[in-house]
């Protein structure tokens, strides 16, 4: 019973079998108590065999096409023209169960009913078989896709919560802040109309990180615009120590990805990588029509940071739940590089 419970789609196909060979020898079941005028000579050990024979029938048609047709995979797509085989075939093979029953019967002495009502019968039964099992196993397979859907749609939500959270630690937090307002401070010192720039950048900077992206992706165009605010207090900090290369196909500007994914790699980069006047660090982006690249030389930090190693991660998980894709992370000839599918 415990193996019954935990699989619930091999309960639900034994129930309907049960049902189903019941309900379809409910007429001879019925002439049992009459005078047996209908199906003459049937005896209650012939309806028995034939209610068993049914109930067998049936669960291995479910199983066909479970197996063939894999129904209880959500992912699989199952379109008219799969149903259409599908049912031809549970026709076609619970009509010759039947004529193997029949066989049985006549050569092994198997219980069965032999009235004549009851063959004409058979065509009807095989009909309603055919469409139960057929149906119940497309049922099945949208109740799992539906909630193969409710689930990815939830998982999605928490790694947006999750990433909101990341970003907002990455972004607004006081060593962020603290960084932002020295470099303002000695710009208003040094000059006013950079820091009034610094200040529009930064602004841009913040308003792209706390806005409301209910689609969970942006365009390639509007992530580079947020990068290049991004680059600038960056550059505005590191100066000449640290440099791009950034190299965008106007193709792929209309193509989409999980916002702040590149600046995420970015900001990787720049923690984990020694920025110096003896190490300046220089990180390319390169997008074509299908993907972006990140890359850097790896010049480790003497010292480095603790790393959750919580951004590839998230990065990669809402890649799959968004896209049906996965990030590429290499490391060669001592370049560190990332590679995001474009949509």
């Amino acid at each position: 019973m415990k193996w019954l419970y935990l699989n619930k789609y091999q309960l639900i196909v034994i129930c309907i079998s049960v049902m189903v060979a019941f309900l379809t020898h409910l007429p001879e079941m019925i002439a049992l108590s009459g005078d047996g005028s209908l199906f003459p000579g049937m005896r209650i050990a012939d309806v028995i065999n034939e209610v068993i024979f049914t109930f067998f029938s049936l669960l291995l048609l479910f199983y066909l096409n479970l197996k063939l047709f894999r129904f209880h995979l959500g992912m699989v797509h199952i379109g008219w023209k799969q149903l259409l085989v599908s049912y031809i075939l549970t026709w076609g093979m619970s009509s010759l169960l039947g004529k193997g029953f029949v066989y049985l019967h006549h050569y092994a002495n198997i219980p069965a009913i032999d009235a004549m009502l009851h063959h004409y019968l058979h065509p009807l039964r095989d009909f309603l078989i055919s469409s139960i099992v057929v149906g119940s196993c497309h049922l099945m397979h949208l109740s799992k896709k539906s909630r193969i859907v409710l689930l990815d749609n939830q998982q999605l939500r928490t790694e947006n919560l999750i990433n909101q959270y990341e970003a907002l630690k990455s972004q607004i937090n006081p060593h962020m802040l603290f960084n932002s307002l020295n470099t303002l401070y000695s710009l208003i010192r040094e000059n006013s109309d950079k820091a009034q720039h610094y200040v529009q950048e930064l602004s841009k900077v913040l308003r792209y990180t706390l806005q409301d992206n209910e689609s969970h992706s942006v365009s390639l165009e509007e992530e580079m615009k947020f990068v290049h605010s991004y680059i600038y207090l960056l550059k505005m900090r590191y100066e000449d120590n640290l440099n791009f290369s950034l190299q965008i196909e106007q193709e792929a500007l209309p193509h989409r990805l999980p916002p702040m994914a590149i600046q995420m790699l970015i900001e990787n980069a720049v923690k984990h990588n020694e920025i110096s006047n003896r190490n300046p660090l220089l990180i390319y982006v390169q997008a074509t029509a299908n993907r972006v690249e990140v890359s850097n030389h790896l010049q480790p930090k003497l010292t480095t940071d603790s790393s959750t190693q919580i951004g590839l991660d998230n990065l990669s998980k809402r890649y799959r739940l968004l896209f049906k894709q996965d990030i590429e992370v290499k490391t060669e000839n001592e370049c560190f590089t990332v590679i995001l599918p474009l949509v």
